[in-house]
């Protein structure tokens, strides 16, 4: 694996939704680094990735309450464990389990093994709301998938919060997860 700035220099092969977070990015003057990898479907799989990189993938999961009438995407540092209960009580909600694939392709345009940040530049109606762990904010950077799990990316956490955010309208509520 090789550490790239910006986006590939040939686009053919890749997917429309991949080229899409990058003229995002290029179009909001987000500085990235990426890397191209095989597919990446677990945190596991990201730890060569990051050494790579620099940065921590963080991990994301695309979540619903018990009605399924709300829909959470939540980052968090990739060591951590997630308890739903925790995180149910912090957001005043009824009991989390994950979402659909479908919602997730709907409202983020993503695939399951690819959620990403970066899928909330699809969710133009606010249909998901973005949780982010304390504990992953006071990285400097922050580990993505640009929408597919192929290639990653790492972008300063700044210009996510004050850059990426306000441009795709979505605030960010932050919890405190112990993962006990």
């Amino acid at each position: 694996m090789e550490l790239y700035n910006g986006r590939p220099e040939d686009c053919s092969g890749r997917e429309e939704r991949e080229i899409s977070v990058y003229d995002c990015l290029d179009f909001l003057g987000i500085e990235y680094s990426r890397v191209d990898h095989e597919v990446a479907m677990t945190m596991e799989d990201c730890k060569a990735i990051d050494d790579v990189l620099g940065a921590v993938m963080c991990k994301n999961l695309f979540l619903c309450n018990r009605q399924k009438t709300k829909f959470y995407l939540l980052i968090m540092p990739a060591d951590k464990p997630f308890k739903t209960k925790e995180l149910s009580a912090q957001i005043n909600s009824a009991r989390l389990s994950f979402a659909s694939a479908d919602k997730m392709l709907e409202y983020l345009d993503i695939n399951p093994g690819a959620v990403s940040v970066m899928g909330l530049k699809n969710d133009t109606e606010n249909n998901v709301s973005l949780i982010a762990d304390e504990d992953l904010l006071k990285d400097e950077y922050i580990g993505c998938h640009p929408c597919v799990n192929t290639s990653s990316l790492k972008i300063k956490t700044s210009d996510l919060i004050n850059v990426f955010l306000p441009y795709t309208k979505h605030d960010m509520a932050v919890v405190k997860l112990v993962g006990e």
